[in-house]
């Protein structure tokens, strides 16, 4: 079983990097276009990641600055990317 405050850690490190390459993880939830379970998955990737400290720090050092895309270990890179793709298509 994993430490809820794991659970918490990665669920904030996921959101976090939604927000750094532009998406509200939320409002695309509520829009239907990100699962309960989807998010479940990815924060559960997200725990079995080797860079946590190394990804919150990229995180902290952003501030309110917004990436193209995320670092190349992000274990929810592709999801991010395809949510982003989403969002630019349906803006379209």
């Amino acid at each position: 079983m994993i430490d809820p405050e794991k659970l918490k850690t990665h669920a904030a490190l996921f959101d976090k990097m939604g927000k750094a390459v532009g998406l509200d993880l939320e409002e695309e939830a509520i829009n239907g276009n990100l699962q309960f379970d989807e998010i479940a998955e990815a924060v559960l990737r997200c725990t079995r990641c080797a860079c946590p400290k190394t990804c919150s720090r990229y995180l902290g050092g952003l501030m309110t600055e917004e990436v193209e895309r995320t670092p190349d270990y992000c274990r929810n890179a592709d999801l991010l990317s395809y949510l982003k793709e989403e969002r630019a298509m349906a803006a379209e």
